[in-house]
This record gives C-alpha cells, structure tokens and sequence, in this order.
C-alpha cells in the first residue's frame, strides 16, 4: 500500500505589480464592504483568492496608489455598519452603488493630487524661465532602425 499524502500548495512569489495588478488591487479595495473589516492581512487574503499570488503587507503598502485607496477605503467603512440584508437585487445593486462611490472617491482623490503635481511642476518650470512652448514640444522619436552589424574583423569573439 501507498501512503497518499496531501500536497501542501505550492507558495509562488507575486508577480511583480504592474499597472495592470495595481488597478485590480485598486478595484478589489474599493469594493470591499462593511461586513468583513478592511486590515492588510484581510487584503492579501482576498488578493491570494482574486489574483493567485500572495503579496505582502510591505510590498502592498509601497505602491502610492495601493496605500492612498486602502487609507481612503478605511476611513470611509469607518463607523459603516454592515448593510442590511435584502432581497438578492437589492442588495447587489446596493453593493455595486457602495463600490462605484468608492471608486469616484478614490479617483476623485488621485485627480486631486495629480492636479497638486502639475502645479508644482508649473511653478518650477516658469522659475526656472522655461516657457509653455518649451514645454509642449513632442518628446524624440525613438529610433528603432537595426544595429549597425560590425564588419569582418572587428567583431568580438565570445
């Protein structure tokens, strides 16, 4: 006889978190409801199940984006009380109601911060003498030709 043993699941290192990930972890936090506390730990677990990866409380927090909507959610389920439950619709539709509010409130505040930014950067600029046409010219094009192969002689061997 055999002996079977359960396989522990394998512990994969979260991808790296691109703009992509972020907007999902993004959305995940803004759909979090009153009925489970929103804590670092609650996150990861939610993103492990949502996303297969296991990020960490560290990682998580180092993105601006990810730490700005996690505070912000916090804040608003703060003294929020679990909604009621109802009949299946009304409770989604409340739901979908909470989670677009909450995505409006996020977004509201990143406009505001990217709007702090741009002033900042404008007062630099004009105290710097540089002018909006300075400023507005389209970046180089990148030059994506071919390489220019060495000729016979002058290539290094490996």
């Amino acid at each position: 006889m055999t002996k079977q043993t359960a396989r522990k699941p394998v512990k994969r290192r979260g991808k790296n978190l691109t703009d992509d990930v972020i907007e999902q972890i993004v959305r995940v936090i803004d759909g979090w409801s009153a009925e489970k506390p929103l804590t670092w730990d609650a996150l990861v677990a939610a993103l492990v199940a949502r996303l297969h990866c296991k990020y960490t409380r560290q990682a998580l927090h180092k993105h601006e984006r990810i730490s700005a909507a996690f505070a912000q959610r916090k804040q608003a389920l703060a003294g929020v009380s679990a909604p009621p439950r109802g009949s299946g619709q009304l409770a989604e539709a409340t739901a979908r109601i909470a989670r677009l509010e909450a995505e409006n409130q996020r977004l509201e505040a990143e406009n505001q911060a990217l709007l702090e930014q741009f002033a900042t950067w404008a007062y630099n600029a004009h105290s710097r003498g540089l002018t909006e046409k300075f400023l507005s010219q389209p970046l180089p094009r990148v030059n994506r030709d071919q390489t220019a192969l060495p000729t016979n002689g002058s290539a290094k061997k490996r």
